[in-house]
Protein backbone atom coordinates (compact mmCIF):
# COMPACT_ATOMS: atom_id res chain seq x y z
CA UNK A 1 0.00 0.00 0.00
CA UNK A 2 1.59 3.54 -0.93
CA UNK A 3 2.29 5.81 1.63
CA UNK A 4 0.65 8.72 0.30
CA UNK A 5 -1.09 9.68 -3.29
CA UNK A 6 1.34 11.24 -5.77
CA UNK A 7 -0.75 14.10 -6.96
CA UNK A 8 0.05 16.41 -9.75
CA UNK A 9 2.95 16.03 -11.61
CA UNK A 10 5.47 18.84 -10.18
CA UNK A 11 7.73 19.03 -12.74
CA UNK A 12 4.98 19.59 -15.15
CA UNK A 13 5.55 22.73 -17.06
CA UNK A 14 3.60 25.93 -15.58
CA UNK A 15 3.67 24.25 -12.32
CA UNK A 16 4.58 26.76 -9.91
CA UNK A 17 7.59 24.16 -8.03
CA UNK A 18 9.27 23.64 -11.47
CA UNK A 19 10.41 26.96 -11.66
CA UNK A 20 13.65 27.65 -8.86
CA UNK A 21 14.00 31.33 -7.83
CA UNK A 22 16.63 33.21 -9.03
CA UNK A 23 19.78 32.75 -6.74
CA UNK A 24 17.87 29.80 -5.03
CA UNK A 25 20.14 26.96 -4.36
CA UNK A 26 19.61 23.72 -6.81
CA UNK A 27 18.87 20.87 -4.48
CA UNK A 28 21.15 18.17 -5.13
CA UNK A 29 20.00 15.08 -7.41
CA UNK A 30 20.89 11.59 -5.54
CA UNK A 31 20.73 7.95 -6.75
CA UNK A 32 18.10 5.56 -5.04
CA UNK A 33 20.64 2.99 -4.24
CA UNK A 34 19.68 -0.12 -2.23
CA UNK A 35 20.72 0.56 0.93
CA UNK A 36 20.48 4.32 1.00
CA UNK A 37 19.73 5.93 4.08
CA UNK A 38 16.97 8.98 4.32
CA UNK A 39 14.20 10.62 5.50
CA UNK A 40 11.19 12.62 4.24
CA UNK A 41 11.31 15.89 4.16
CA UNK A 42 8.94 16.41 6.91
CA UNK A 43 10.87 14.31 9.31
CA UNK A 44 8.58 11.88 10.39
CA UNK A 45 10.15 8.22 8.64
CA UNK A 46 13.64 7.75 8.30
CA UNK A 47 14.79 4.39 6.59
CA UNK A 48 16.93 2.95 4.10
CA UNK A 49 16.30 2.15 0.12
CA UNK A 50 14.93 -1.37 -0.06
CA UNK A 51 13.12 -1.07 -3.89
CA UNK A 52 12.54 1.40 -6.69
CA UNK A 53 9.78 1.11 -9.36
CA UNK A 54 8.71 3.91 -11.52
CA UNK A 55 8.61 7.05 -10.45
CA UNK A 56 8.38 5.89 -6.19
CA UNK A 57 11.09 4.64 -3.92
CA UNK A 58 10.35 1.93 -0.72
CA UNK A 59 12.20 3.14 2.49
CA UNK A 60 12.46 0.81 5.39
CA UNK A 61 13.21 1.38 9.08
CA UNK A 62 14.76 -0.07 11.31
CA UNK A 63 11.81 -1.73 13.05
CA UNK A 64 11.27 -3.31 9.77
CA UNK A 65 8.23 -0.93 8.38
CA UNK A 66 7.97 -0.16 5.30
CA UNK A 67 6.49 3.02 3.57
CA UNK A 68 6.44 4.25 -0.71
CA UNK A 69 7.17 7.58 -1.42
CA UNK A 70 7.37 9.41 -4.51
CA UNK A 71 10.27 10.51 -6.26
CA UNK A 72 9.58 14.73 -5.66
CA UNK A 73 11.63 17.11 -5.58
CA UNK A 74 13.71 17.77 -2.52
CA UNK A 75 11.48 15.32 -0.48
CA UNK A 76 14.10 13.30 1.42
CA UNK A 77 16.90 14.35 3.70
CA UNK A 78 20.35 12.92 3.36
CA UNK A 79 22.48 14.03 6.41
CA UNK A 80 20.02 16.92 7.13
CA UNK A 81 20.17 18.18 3.68
CA UNK A 82 17.39 18.76 1.13
CA UNK A 83 18.61 16.12 -1.73
CA UNK A 84 15.96 14.97 -5.07
CA UNK A 85 15.82 11.20 -5.35
CA UNK A 86 16.41 9.88 -8.73
CA UNK A 87 16.28 6.40 -10.39
CA UNK A 88 18.96 4.23 -10.11
CA UNK A 89 21.73 3.95 -12.61
CA UNK A 90 21.32 0.40 -14.33
CA UNK A 91 23.49 -2.34 -13.20
CA UNK A 92 27.20 -1.60 -13.85
CA UNK A 93 28.92 -4.19 -15.39
CA UNK A 94 30.83 -6.69 -12.90
CA UNK A 95 33.96 -5.09 -10.48
CA UNK A 96 36.75 -6.54 -11.61
CA UNK A 97 37.46 -9.83 -9.19
CA UNK A 98 39.45 -12.38 -8.71
CA UNK A 99 37.00 -14.13 -11.39
CA UNK A 100 38.32 -11.76 -13.49
CA UNK A 101 41.29 -9.17 -13.35
CA UNK A 102 43.51 -12.00 -11.90
CA UNK A 103 43.94 -10.28 -8.46
CA UNK A 104 41.48 -10.76 -5.35
CA UNK A 105 40.34 -7.83 -2.94
CA UNK A 106 42.94 -8.67 -0.92
CA UNK A 107 45.70 -7.93 -3.91
CA UNK A 108 46.57 -11.53 -3.93
CA UNK A 109 46.68 -13.13 -6.80
CA UNK A 110 43.78 -15.57 -7.84
CA UNK A 111 43.98 -18.78 -8.34
CA UNK A 112 43.62 -20.52 -11.64
CA UNK A 113 39.80 -20.85 -12.76
CA UNK A 114 39.92 -24.59 -13.16
CA UNK A 115 41.39 -24.24 -8.84
CA UNK A 116 38.97 -22.21 -8.15
CA UNK A 117 35.56 -24.09 -9.64
CA UNK A 118 37.14 -27.14 -7.51
CA UNK A 119 35.38 -28.10 -4.16
CA UNK A 120 37.28 -27.54 -1.03
CA UNK A 121 37.15 -29.50 2.20
CA UNK A 122 37.33 -26.74 4.76
CA UNK A 123 40.14 -26.86 7.81
CA UNK A 124 39.94 -28.15 10.58
CA UNK A 125 41.80 -25.13 11.59
CA UNK A 126 39.40 -21.62 11.91
CA UNK A 127 39.52 -18.12 12.35
CA UNK A 128 37.20 -16.47 14.78
CA UNK A 129 36.22 -12.61 14.59
CA UNK A 130 34.79 -10.67 16.89
CA UNK A 131 31.04 -9.88 15.79
CA UNK A 132 28.70 -10.07 12.39
CA UNK A 133 30.61 -6.78 11.30
CA UNK A 134 34.01 -8.00 11.56
CA UNK A 135 33.34 -11.36 9.47
CA UNK A 136 31.18 -9.11 6.71
CA UNK A 137 34.21 -7.00 6.14
CA UNK A 138 36.90 -9.80 6.10
CA UNK A 139 34.29 -11.79 3.71
CA UNK A 140 34.11 -9.23 0.91
CA UNK A 141 37.81 -8.56 1.00
CA UNK A 142 39.12 -12.23 1.96
CA UNK A 143 36.48 -14.34 1.08
CA UNK A 144 37.94 -15.48 -2.45
CA UNK A 145 41.46 -16.05 -0.28
CA UNK A 146 39.44 -18.02 2.31
CA UNK A 147 37.70 -19.90 0.04
CA UNK A 148 40.81 -20.83 -2.40
CA UNK A 149 42.72 -22.13 1.26
CA UNK A 150 39.47 -23.75 2.70
CA UNK A 151 39.68 -21.29 6.03
CA UNK A 152 36.19 -20.95 7.18
CA UNK A 153 35.50 -17.25 9.36
CA UNK A 154 33.36 -17.69 12.39
CA UNK A 155 32.38 -14.89 15.42
CA UNK A 156 32.69 -15.01 18.65
CA UNK A 157 29.29 -12.48 19.48
CA UNK A 158 32.23 -10.69 22.40
CA UNK A 159 35.73 -11.44 23.83
CA UNK A 160 34.16 -12.95 26.56
CA UNK A 161 33.30 -15.83 25.14
CA UNK A 162 36.58 -16.42 23.81
CA UNK A 163 38.16 -19.10 26.69
CA UNK A 164 34.94 -21.37 26.31
CA UNK A 165 35.42 -21.26 22.78
CA UNK A 166 39.55 -22.12 22.75
CA UNK A 167 38.60 -24.45 25.70
CA UNK A 168 35.97 -26.14 23.43
CA UNK A 169 37.87 -25.99 20.00
CA UNK A 170 40.43 -27.92 21.44
CA UNK A 171 43.43 -26.32 19.40
CA UNK A 172 46.18 -28.68 18.44
CA UNK A 173 49.25 -28.39 16.17
CA UNK A 174 47.26 -29.86 13.09
CA UNK A 175 44.13 -27.97 14.13
CA UNK A 176 44.95 -24.62 14.79
CA UNK A 177 42.52 -20.97 15.71
CA UNK A 178 43.27 -17.77 14.87
CA UNK A 179 41.37 -14.66 16.17
CA UNK A 180 40.89 -11.04 15.73
CA UNK A 181 40.03 -8.87 18.48
CA UNK A 182 38.89 -5.20 18.35
CA UNK A 183 40.52 -2.55 20.64
CA UNK A 184 43.77 -4.85 21.30
CA UNK A 185 45.60 -1.90 23.21
CA UNK A 186 48.02 -2.31 26.19
CA UNK A 187 45.96 -3.09 29.51
CA UNK A 188 42.25 -2.98 27.71
CA UNK A 189 40.25 -5.90 28.63
CA UNK A 190 40.64 -7.59 25.66
CA UNK A 191 44.44 -7.80 26.30
CA UNK A 192 44.01 -9.76 29.28
CA UNK A 193 41.71 -12.09 27.58
CA UNK A 194 43.84 -12.51 24.91
CA UNK A 195 46.68 -13.50 27.64
CA UNK A 196 44.40 -15.85 28.98
CA UNK A 197 44.44 -18.42 26.52
CA UNK A 198 47.76 -18.16 24.85
CA UNK A 199 49.11 -20.99 23.20
CA UNK A 200 50.98 -22.14 20.29
CA UNK A 201 48.30 -23.25 18.35
CA UNK A 202 46.57 -20.43 19.18
CA UNK A 203 46.98 -16.87 17.79
CA UNK A 204 44.85 -13.93 19.25
CA UNK A 205 45.75 -10.57 17.07
CA UNK A 206 44.05 -6.95 17.22
CA UNK A 207 43.83 -3.52 15.56
CA UNK A 208 43.41 -0.34 17.60
CA UNK A 209 40.22 0.46 16.93
CA UNK A 210 37.77 0.16 19.31
CA UNK A 211 35.30 -0.84 16.32
CA UNK A 212 35.85 -2.55 12.83
CA UNK A 213 34.07 0.39 11.73
CA UNK A 214 37.28 2.44 12.12
CA UNK A 215 39.13 0.02 10.15
CA UNK A 216 37.75 1.52 7.57
CA UNK A 217 39.89 4.61 5.51
CA UNK A 218 37.27 7.69 6.47
CA UNK A 219 37.85 8.63 2.81
CA UNK A 220 36.38 5.95 1.48
CA UNK A 221 32.87 6.81 3.64
CA UNK A 222 33.15 10.31 2.75
CA UNK A 223 33.97 11.90 6.25
CA UNK A 224 37.80 13.40 7.53
CA UNK A 225 37.94 11.31 10.14
CA UNK A 226 35.95 8.77 12.90
CA UNK A 227 34.98 11.18 15.53
CA UNK A 228 36.07 10.88 19.03
CA UNK A 229 33.11 9.20 21.33
CA UNK A 230 33.02 10.29 24.85
CA UNK A 231 33.49 7.47 27.26
CA UNK A 232 30.93 5.88 28.66
CA UNK A 233 28.75 6.49 25.29
CA UNK A 234 27.69 3.74 22.98
CA UNK A 235 30.50 4.01 19.97
CA UNK A 236 28.61 3.20 17.11
CA UNK A 237 25.89 5.82 18.23
CA UNK A 238 27.72 8.79 19.11
CA UNK A 239 29.61 8.60 15.92
CA UNK A 240 26.41 8.19 13.90
CA UNK A 241 25.29 11.62 15.58
CA UNK A 242 28.80 12.94 15.12
CA UNK A 243 28.38 12.99 11.59
CA UNK A 244 25.15 13.91 11.01
CA UNK A 245 23.93 10.26 9.75
CA UNK A 246 20.43 8.96 10.77
CA UNK A 247 20.40 6.88 13.70
CA UNK A 248 20.32 3.59 12.05
CA UNK A 249 23.50 1.58 13.15
CA UNK A 250 22.66 -1.63 10.72
CA UNK A 251 21.46 0.38 8.00
CA UNK A 252 24.94 2.70 8.38
CA UNK A 253 27.17 -0.42 8.61
CA UNK A 254 25.34 -0.56 5.06
CA UNK A 255 26.49 1.89 3.95
CA UNK A 256 30.46 1.39 4.77
CA UNK A 257 30.24 -2.13 3.92
CA UNK A 258 29.05 -0.78 0.60
CA UNK A 259 31.62 1.86 0.23
CA UNK A 260 34.50 -0.92 0.70
CA UNK A 261 35.69 -2.33 -2.42
CA UNK A 262 39.16 -3.60 -2.01
CA UNK A 263 42.21 -3.88 0.77
CA UNK A 264 43.38 0.10 -0.18
CA UNK A 265 39.62 1.20 1.78
CA UNK A 266 41.17 -0.52 4.99
CA UNK A 267 43.61 0.82 7.37
CA UNK A 268 46.97 -1.17 7.25
CA UNK A 269 46.73 -1.83 11.45
CA UNK A 270 43.81 -4.12 9.82
CA UNK A 271 45.35 -5.32 7.14
CA UNK A 272 48.42 -6.63 8.63
CA UNK A 273 46.64 -8.63 11.44
CA UNK A 274 44.29 -10.69 8.83
CA UNK A 275 46.76 -11.38 6.55
CA UNK A 276 49.11 -13.02 9.99
CA UNK A 277 46.17 -14.85 10.68
CA UNK A 278 45.87 -16.54 7.25
CA UNK A 279 49.47 -16.93 7.49
CA UNK A 280 48.91 -19.03 10.73
CA UNK A 281 46.38 -21.53 9.92
CA UNK A 282 47.59 -22.23 6.45
CA UNK A 283 51.15 -23.28 7.67
CA UNK A 284 52.71 -26.38 6.93
CA UNK A 285 51.69 -28.75 9.12
CA UNK A 286 47.84 -26.94 9.89
CA UNK A 287 45.25 -28.61 8.61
Amino acid sequence: MRSRQYGADVLAAGNELSRRRPGQREVPKVAAERGLVVEDSEGRFCGAVVGYEKGAVTLENRHGKRRVFPLTPAAFLLEGQPVTLVPPAPAAAPARTALNSGTTASGSVAAPAAERARAKVARASRIYVEGKHDAELVEKIWGDDLRDVGVVVEYLEGIDDLPAIVRSFSPAPDRRLGVLVDHLVAGSKETKIAASVRSPDVLVVGHPFIDIWAAVRPSAVGITAWPDVPPGQPWKEGVLRAIGWPPEVPAAWRRILRSVSSYADLEPELLGRVEELIDFVTMPGSA
